[in-house]
């Protein structure tokens, strides 16, 4: 490994609810419907801040 995870910051659910102004219930339901990447110590998850980024970036697609 050459340092990949050196540079990974991770966010806790309430970080990502800050960031995005959601609720910590939305960000956990994105996590479990595979929408948010996240990993999972104990009991708690952390989510890479590249995949909030990614998130927030990704274009909304309106369909009906």
């Amino acid at each position: 490994m050459s340092g990949d995870l050196s540079d990974v910051r991770f966010l806790t659910v309430q970080e990502v609810a800050d960031m995005m102004r959601v609720s910590t219930m939305t960000v956990y339901r994105m996590v479990h419907a595979g929408e948010m990447p996240a990993i999972r110590f104990g009991r708690s998850f952390r989510i890479p801040e590249s995949a909030v980024v990614a998130v927030i970036q990704t274009p909304i697609s309106h369909t009906g």
